[in-house]
């Protein structure tokens, strides 16, 4: 049996687990956002379970994520051009939930 939740609700469960700074604000919204896109999509129900989404799923900033996974950058690339080399990274080498407006990601860790 599931039950439905609001974002609110969603929210207060990453409080509940001490999992609160793992995604902010808007990357907590982007991730419910897709989290429901995929249900709606799919038919299937997703159990809300903090700490496998913790595990399945990260945000991260543009810098962290080019030192990560060893992106090859050069040096006067501008930061706009970051964001799209790290977006199509993401992109092809994973499934990118989406980019938040200070410009993180949250993506499907691999």
């Amino acid at each position: 049996m599931y039950q439905s939740i609001s974002f609110g609700d969603f929210c207060d469960a990453f409080r509940a687990y001490d999992r609160n700074e793992n995604f902010t604000y808007e990357g907590k919204r982007i991730l419910f956002d897709y989290l429901e896109g995929y249900e709606e999509d799919t038919g299937e129900s997703i159990e809300l379970d903090v700490i496998a989404l913790c595990c399945e799923y990260s945000e991260d900033s543009i810098d962290n994520i080019i030192q990560n996974f060893s992106i090859d950058i050069e040096e006067d690339t501008t930061e706009e051009e970051k964001a799209d080399i790290v977006e199509e990274y993401l992109s092809e080498n994973t499934i990118l939930v989406g980019k938040t407006e200070i410009d993180t990601f949250v993506y499907i860790t691999f």
